[in-house]
């Protein structure tokens, strides 16, 4: 039985914990904010934007990113979206007052789509464009991106094996960013908010923004959850 359903069926337990009452309790979801800030993995690959994150991937945090992306527990997403709004509202505050956000969402495969039932990264831009505009941000969820090609599974490969994979994986939807802008708002009066759910190398990001420098629409951030911790092999980085 999908996750989705047996949260509506059964007492809910939080997918970062597992204490009863909430699919996401106070304190799991505290430690989604934990501390929105720039946290880009080193070393960053070329083309890169600026990358901001809410949390480490780790702990509660990771556990529940995995039950929405990967078992499907959608009943999460308030949780995970108000993490994303709150880290693209904090970097917005360094002096974005102005412009309105287009939340922009990494595109899924379209086999992982189908294999999970939804669209996670798309689901949580959504959810974080309403939550920001709530907060009184104009924010706009912004599909300009669709996968041009498939790509293996980015499981368990490394940094190189991942550019490889993506190079040229993404591109840009036709007519898609002239059908958000109002009649005569310039492209310039909006900033481009890159959404993922977390970044480990940054390659799939770095292919994002490429492909939207393209079309000639420079990202100004890149925002996700979490970030994962880097930590040294002998003679080598790796990503965990």
């Amino acid at each position: 039985m999908p996750a989705a359903l047996l949260d509506l069926i059964l007492p809910p337990r939080c997918a970062g914990c597992g204490a009863p009452g909430a699919v996401a309790c106070p304190s799991c979801t505290t430690g989604l904010l934990r501390e929105p800030a720039p946290r880009p993995p080193d070393p960053p690959p070329a083309g890169l934007p600026d990358c901001w994150s809410a949390t480490a991937y780790d702990g509660a945090a990771r556990r529940m990113i995995l039950a929405h992306k990967e078992r499907g527990r959608t009943a999460l997403v308030p949780a995970l979206a108000a993490s994303v709004s709150a880290c693209v509202a904090a970097w917005a505050a360094g002096g974005e007052a102005e412009r309105e956000l287009w939340l922009v969402p990494v595109p899924s495969a379209r086999a992982a789509s189908r294999r999970r039932g939804h669209d996670p990264v798309r689901s949580l831009a959504t959810a974080a464009a309403r939550e920001l505009c709530r907060r009184g941000r104009p924010a706009v969820l912004a599909p300009l991106l669709r996968q041009g090609r498939r790509v293996a599974d980015q499981a368990g490969l490394g940094s190189a094996e991942r550019a490889v994979n993506l190079s040229g994986a993404f591109e840009v939807v036709p007519g898609a960013a002239a059908r958000l802008l109002p009649s005569g708002r310039r492209p310039g009066a909006v900033a481009v908010v890159l959404v993922d759910d977390v970044v480990t190398t940054g390659t799939t990001l770095a292919e994002a923004a490429r492909a939207l420098r393209a079309t000639g629409t420079e990202p100004a951030v890149a925002v996700t959850i979490a970030a994962t911790r880097r930590r040294r092999r002998i003679g080598e980085y790796h990503r965990e």
